[in-house]
This record gives structure tokens, sequence and C-alpha cells, in this order.
């Protein structure tokens, strides 16, 4: 009869049975009680308390019994951790049995109970095991060695186990090099500072022994390889000479390693005819990946995509391989589109155009949307390949099929923007299928492409009036864009649209909940209204052209995904600390060495590499307008959660204003005076430790002045910060003919709860063409409104006796940075590990001033943001961790990285309230790029 009886035991009086079994001097009935407690443990039952019976049977030469117990004590040992002690004679004993089986089972077992008072006795035993004479003894304390380092790290570094593994990698059975590298790596993973490190001494051993150990132990040899920089040419083709044969294995794990290997090792030699070499011989085994079941197939291809974007090269002639079957799933047909969009060139796009104008008459809704999207992908990738991508579209627009043909006309779009005045005869063609749109980005292409060639248009206006209709039902994409192309219209052919004009003004300013549309409703107003030659040259102006980068990833992380092929990494298209705990706060965002400052413990922290939200804050797309919507596309996908959208098209960046010649006003444009796109004094003065100790000289920007909705006074200011307090510094000018007094100032509502402190303001009388500056200093206790989103644009109103003078005028961040914002490193460590890992965000800041971090740093010292520690990795990159706290106590903790070779700083955060952290980056940014 089989074991299955075993899982029967389900009578009364069977603990008290089972007691009598164990207790029995015949070894074959104990054996079967103790088969029968494993059963009982194996479906859930308590039998804890048969620990110290069960415990008795070992002592017993049979190894059967033996394994049976040790099961046992591996599972209730964390239960009974007292009687587990009692276990630790008959451990050390094994552990030097004659029988190189029981060695291994008893070194095995000491390692896999995570008991401190078990592991403190394992020591020994297992310094002999990994001397034993027996390679299987010697394997298994390997692994061994790694299992006690996550229990007790500082108990494995005392006892010098870390050296013998390292010595372990020159031992003469391939298994037990094979184990070693599996638990340095193990360790390495997990360790503050490098554990594992390969030089040329054990590089050649690594080698020696990946010919002949099993495929998992050439998996973790190939993976360790990928840790070493071949210090030559020459060397890199020798490991690539020797790590060649393994691309023919049957284990795709042992290929895709290979593989990676390669595409590591290809970046040091110089020696093209190598390189295309090894390219070639990569082709077959990645080929032969697809000839297998769909989820093999789709692990594949998420490589394939990867080493494509790497080196095309490599299956630059396999184009074939990547057409969709009828009956591939769906994941697996998105992913060859993706990978024959990479691929296709001047040689192979006919045959490529004719495939996707095939998957184009398909069922699957969604399979049909991308194959027409990716036809226009290639038109915009290939110059010469456009037309035909053109007439291919043309073909699929006459089938009629709504999804077809609206796909059909997003792409078109794109491609006008990438060839200009190239192919506007199609404009007919689609202009013949308007009633079939129905989809919110389909009409704004459509609307898009009449609003960009409405001079060639003949009945644009009527088009376009077709769509003004519903305008109050219609997406908030259809209406941005209806509004712009009327605009368009009507700057080209001002008698056709001025009733239009008018009427999609009033609905986006007056009748519009949506504040984007209002806000480029009010820019384009005021732009009609006081130039036409202006706005002409505005709105008309000659666009970027556009290039396809949908599937092509950022080069830091494509090579970081390339060194972790056959790993999920590869698969998900993330670092791989973002999605494995272990590994948060290690190597890419972690304190790793911090220890070389002196420090007995350093702080670790999360690292998880997620998503931006990236408007970036320039003098080139920051001079705009109040209200005015940005043009420049969030370079990545946003992080979900509580994060905002900031809008920073309100801010007036303005130069220092000359009081004698000050005109505009708050929302209007100036007519005598241009604001320096440079000067960006709305992020206010310094404020930092070491700061000036006289006050900096403000650069007050122009509020409020002469404009005909804007007479009497004329107001220019800033905020700033100086020795530990804020403060609006204010200049006020009559400009009216009787005299002003008893000034109070009043804040609205906002965010942060910033009043003045003392609302009254102490500049006495100001009689006719009589100025004066005023420094009131503000409180940030005031109410505040947490339901608001944070703003930087402050709504003041200024009451002299006679009247009221209301305006904005932009609050820099900055100012709210306190002095007392540094940590120690116990305080950061803590407190980040206190945060939520919802609210980290990470973010690209390109760095655009001289790339010194020193300078860099010193400069945001000024600023209030402090540096605690700083690491160096490598010769590329730099690593300081910095915190700051708001005159609100919120701290914002960060870890800036400064990468040497692309001139980029990656900031990862984390604040307890992440609903300001938009505005900070943006602050950051302009703080790094602006030190001075």
């Amino acid at each position: 009869m089989s074991d299955s009886k075993y899982f029967q035991t389900t009578k009364k009086g069977e603990i008290h049975e089972l007691k009598e079994e164990l207790l029995s001097q015949r070894e074959d009935k104990k054996k079967e009680a103790v088969k029968k407690v494993i059963a009982a443990m194996t479906v859930g039952k308590d039998v804890s308390m048969l620990f110290t019976h069960v415990l008795n049977c070992m002592q017993t030469h049979n190894l059967e019994l033996k394994k049976l117990v040790y099961l046992y004590v591996m599972n209730y040992a964390k239960n009974h951790p007292d009687r587990a002690i009692l276990a630790v004679n008959t451990f050390q004993k094994d552990a030097s049995d004659p029988n190189p089986l029981i060695r291994a089972l008893a070194v095995r077992t000491m390692g896999c109970i995570r008991v401190d008072n078990i592991t403190e006795h394992l020591c020994e035993p297992l310094r002999f095991c990994l001397k034993d004479q027996d390679p299987y003894v010697r394997k298994t304390a390997a692994v061994c060695v790694a299992k006690l380092y996550d229990v007790n790290p500082e108990l494995v570094e005392s006892q010098g186990f870390l050296a013998i593994l390292n010595d372990m990698l020159g031992d003469s059975n391939p298994m037990v090099v094979a184990n070693a590298v599996a638990a340095l790596t193990e360790i390495d993973e997990v360790s503050k500072h490098e554990i594992f490190r390969i030089n040329q001494n054990n590089l050649n051993k690594l080698l020696a022994a990946l010919q002949a150990t099993t495929e998992w132990g050439q998996i973790f040899i190939l993976n360790a390889l990928c840790k070493y920089n071949p210090e030559s040419s020459q060397e890199a083709e020798s490991v690539c000479e020797r790590v060649t044969p393994r691309l023919q294995h049957a284990n795709s794990a042992v290929v895709l390693s290979s593989i990676k290997v390669l595409m590591k090792y290809m970046n040091s030699i110089h020696n093209n005819d190598v390189v295309r070499a090894l390219c070639k011989k990569m082709a077959p085994p990645l080929v032969t990946l697809l000839s297998k079941e769909p989820e093999i197939q789709f692990l594949g291809l998420r490589n394939i995509n990867l080493i494509v974007q790497k080196r095309p090269e490599v299956l630059q002639y396999e184009m074939k391989v990547f057409f969709c079957k009828y009956n591939d799933p769906i994941y697996v047909k998105m992913e060859k589109l993706e990978i024959m969009i990479m691929l296709a060139n001047e040689k192979n796009i006919e045959e490529v155009l004719l495939e996707f104008k095939e998957y184009a008459t398909e069922v699957d809704v969604e399979f049909v949307r991308k194959a027409v999207r990716a036809i226009g992908r290639c038109a915009i990738k290939i110059d010469r390949a456009s037309e035909k991508c053109i007439q291919v579209l043309l073909d699929l627009i006459t089938t009629k099929v709504n999804y077809v043909v609206q796909e059909a006309i997003i792409v078109i779009k794109d491609i006008f923007r990438k060839y200009p005045n190239k192919y506007e005869g199609v404009i007919a063609t689609l202009c013949a299928n308007l009633e079939s749109l129905d989809e919110p980005e389909a009409k704004a292409s459509m609307i898009w492409i009449i609003g960009e060639y409405a001079e060639r248009i003949d009945n644009a206006h009527e088009l376009l009036n077709s769509f003004l209709e519903g305008f109050k039902d219609e997406n908030s994409q259809v209406q941005l864009q209806l509004l712009t192309s009327i605009v368009k219209l009507f700057l080209k052919r001002p008698k056709d649209a001025q009733q239009m004009v008018q009427t999609v003004l009033n609905l986006s300013t007056q009748e519009s909940d949506n504040p984007d549309l209002r806000d480029r409703g009010f820019v384009y107003w005021r732009l009609l209204a006081t130039n036409f030659e202006a706005a002409k040259a505005i709105v008309l102006s000659e666009k970027p052209l556009i290039t396809d980068s949908t599937s092509h990833l950022e080069d830091s992380l494509l090579n970081e995904l390339i060194n972790n092929i056959s790993t999920l990494a590869s698969v998900y298209h993330k670092p791989p600390e973002t999605f494995v705990t272990k590994l948060k706060g290690l190597k890419r965002g972690g304190l790793r060495g911090v220890r070389d400052e002196d420090e007995d413990e350093e702080p670790e922290y999360v690292d998880d590499d997620n998503n931006n939200i990236s408007n970036t804050m320039s003098p080139q797309n920051s001079q705009q307008g109040y209200g005015q919507q940005q043009q420049q596309q969030p370079q990545g996908p946003q992080k979900t959660g509580s994060l905002i959208d900031l809008d920073l098209s309100d801010l007036n960046f303005g130069s220092p204003v000359n009081n004698n010649q000050m005109t505009g006003g708050y929302g209007q444009p100036q007519q005598q005076q241009q604001q320096s796109p440079n000067d960006l004094s709305f992020l206010g003065g310094g404020g930092g430790r070491g700061g000036p100790s006289t006050p900096p000289k403000v650069n007050k920007v122009l509020v409020y002045g002469k404009e005909p909705n804007h007479q009497n006074i004329v107001i220019s200011g800033a905020f700033t910060r100086f020795n530990g307090r804020i403060s609006l510094e204010l200049n006020l000018l009559n400009t009216s003919q009787i005299s002003m007094q008893k000034f109070k100032i009043q804040f609205y509502q906002n965010y942060f709860g910033i009043t003045p402190a003392d609302p009254i303001l102490s500049c006495g009388s100001l009689e006719p063409n009589q100025q004066t500056d005023i420094s009131i200093p503000i409180n940030t206790t005031g109410a505040s409104s947490p339901q608001m989103n944070p703003v930087i644009d402050m709504c003041i109103m200024v009451l002299p006796s006679q009247e009221r003078f209301y305006f904005k005028i932009t609050f820099p961040f900055n100012c709210l940075l306190t002095e007392n914002g540094p940590l120690d490193k116990e305080s950061y460590l803590s407190m980040w590990k206190s945060i939520p890992e919802l609210n980290e965000r990470s973010r690209d800041i390109p760095v655009r001033v001289q790339f010194n971090p020193d300078s860099i740093l010193k400069s945001l010292a000024s600023k209030n943001i402090f540096e605690i520690v700083r690491k160096r990795v490598g010769n590329q990159e730099e690593i300081s961790f910095l915190s700051c706290k708001t005159e609100n106590s919120i701290y914002i903790l960060l870890e800036l990285t400064f990468n040497y070779q692309t001139n980029i700083c990656r900031c990862v955060s984390k604040t307890t309230s992440p609903d300001i952290m938009a505005l900070f980056e943006h602050t950051l940014e302009f703080l790094i790029n602006n030190p001075y």
C-alpha cells in the first residue's frame, strides 16, 4: 500500500497512540509513527506537542527515519526553541558521521532552522563541512552559509565564512563552485557592501566549472560573469568564446543567461568582425524560443524586445519568425508587433506592411488598432517608406470599418506632423469620413488636421462648425483641440471664422468647468485682442517634427535590463529592486558602502523605481501668459495615487522692475518692457545656513500695473526668506492724483496657510507719484486648505482706504524650507522606513549647468536642503542622501544619484505629504540648474 494511507488519520486518541508508537523500541514502528506525524503536519494539524517524542527518534542509523525527523524539527523548531536546543548534540554528531549523506543532511537541517540558539552551535560543524573531503557535503555547506547569513549576517562575517566561500570558487568539483557562486550571489544581493567580486584569478575558475556543472549551476555562473568588467578586448573575446557553446543548451534559462553575458561583453570588444559573428550566433537560439509553447514565447519575446533595442542587427534577417500566426494568443501577437516595428527597415518594409495590412482585417479589435498604429509608426520611422504606408492606410480607410478608419486618421495626423506639406492630397479622403468618427482621439486628430490645413480646405469653417454645435457634450480632448483649430482658422481666414471664434471663446471661458479649457481660452482671447500679428506668429509657428520613441527605453534603464536578461526584470521591463523586497534599498537606491564613512551601521531604504511627472521647468517653456496651457508633453507615465498634475504655466518670470518704467499688470501682456526669460526670480532668495549676513537683493516682479483696468497704482514684489523668516517684499507706486493711506493686505486661503503676520501695512501715506518699499513678515500658521491642490501663485488683495487691488504673485516653495531640516543617519533611516512605499517618487533631472555635485549640493544647502551622507559608486555615479523640512513640519527625504556619463541627476524622494512633491521636484530642478 502507498504512503497515502498516512493521510487518512482522523480517529480519536490519535495523539496518545502516536506517543506510544514513538516510544517503541522497534525502529520500524518508530518510522511508521513519524510518517503519520509528518502526514498530520502536512495536512495542517498541530502535532507540536509531540516535539520531544519525535526528537528522541533522531538517534538512529536509519537514513529515512532521520530525514523524517529532521523535516519535523525544521517545521516546529521555531515553536519550541528551548527544546530544539536538545537536538544540537545530535546535529553535531551527525555532522561528523562517516556517511557523507548524513553529514550533508545535518548541516542542511541546521541551516534551515531559523533559531538563534541553533545557529550559534552551527558554526563549527559548518566550518568542518565547508572543508569536507566529499564534494556533496561541501556544496551543501556552501548553500547553508547563505541561509545562515540571512539569519545572522554578523556571525557569518565574524566567523570568516565569506572568505571560505570565496576560496571555494577554486574548488576542483564544478558543483561546489556553482553552489559557492549561488551562495555568494545571494549574500551579495542583500548585503550593504560588496561581498562577491570577480577578478582575473577566479574568472578562469568559473569558466572552467561552467563546462562541467549542471544546467542550474551554469545559470548561476553565467549570471555571476555579468558582474565582471573585462579589462581588455581580448579578454572579453576569450570569455565570449567559452560561453558561446552554452547557446546550444536545451534549457531556455541557460540560453538566455548566455546571451546576457555575450551582450555585456560585446560592449568591450573592439573588433567589429567578432561582434558581428557573435550576433549571428545569438540569432538561432532566440528564434528557437519562438517555437515553444505560448508562455515561453512571451517570455522570450520580452527579452528579445530588449535585445533588439540594444542591438537590432542580431535579428535583422529574421523578420519572418515574428509574423503572427492566427492561433497566437493576443499577448504574443502584441509583443511580435512591437518587435516587427523595431526591425522594420527600407529592405523589408514592403513585406512588413503586407503583414500589418492583413492584421488590420482580423476580428480582434484591439489587435487591429495596434496593427493600424504600427503602420503609422513605420511611416514615421522610415522616411522612404512613408508614401507606401500612406497608401496602405488609404486602402484601409476604404474598407469603411469604423474603428479601422478612426485609427487610420489618428496615425495620419502623426504622419502630417512628421512630414508637413507632403501628403495633403489625402485630406479630402479623410474629410469624407467625418460621420464615422465617434472616439475622442479620432475626432481630435481630424480637427487638428482641419485646423492645420485650414487654408487648403475650402469648407474648413463648415467642418469645424459641425463639431462646434455639440461643443458642450464633447470630451475635453476634443474641446481643447477644437478651440485651437478654430483660432488657427481665424488667424488664416478671419472673415470665415469671426463669429465662430467668438462663440468658441465664450463657450470655453464662460460656460466650461474645465480649468485647462478656460485658461487656454483666456490666453487666446488676450492674444487676439492685444496683437493679431503676435498671435499669428505664436499659434501658427512651425512645430518640431515628431519621432517614434514609444517602444524605446532610456539608455540607462535599457543597459540595466540587459544585465538582467532571463529574470523577471526583463519581463516586467523594470529594475529588480522595484518589485523584489529584499533588493529594495540596495545597489541602485541604497546606502551600500556607507560604512566607509566611519559608521558602524548604515541606513538602508527603499528605492522603488517608479514613474515620473515630468513637466519640465525651463525658461523656454515657462515664460507664458497667465493660464496658458503648456505644450510640452510628459516625458513618461505618471504614478498613480494622490499626485497632482502641476501646471507651471501661470508663472510670471519677470526681470527686475524699474519702478519708473513699469507697465502691464496681472494677467495682461506688458507693452513696453519685455521680461527676460533667463530671470527666474519667482523662486525667491536663499536663507540657508551659511547664507549672507545682509539681506539679499530681491528682484521684484511686476504684478499690478498701468493697464486700462489697472489704474491708480503699480505694484511689484517677490517673496524671499532670510534669517529664518519669510517676507513679502513689495514696491508700491501711486500713479493716481490723490493720496493713498491706511493700506491693508489680505491673502486668499491657500494650501500652506500662508498669511501676513500683520494685515496693516506700516507705509503711512502714499502721495501721488510717490513710491515706497515695504517688507511684510509672513506666517505659515494661518488657515490652510489641504483640500486644494498646492499652488505656487498666491492671490492677494491690497486695500488702501479708497479701493481694492487684486493681484497674483508667485510663492517660491523653497521659502518654506526651514533651517532645522538636517537629520542624522539613524533618524533618516527610521523615517524613511516609516513612510509608506506608495509615497515614494522618482524622477530624472537633466543637469544643464556644469556637472559638479559639490557645487550643486552646496547651493542646495544654502536653500535649506541638507546633505546627510554621500557615496561614490564606481567611476560613473555618486549618490547623496538629503533631507529638508517645511515650516509646517513636513519632512522630505531625498536620494540624488549624479551620473557623470549622462549628466543626469536621478531624484528618489519620500514624504508624508505626497501632494506637495510635484511642486517640490520642479523647484529642485530649478535649484540644481541655477546654483547661484
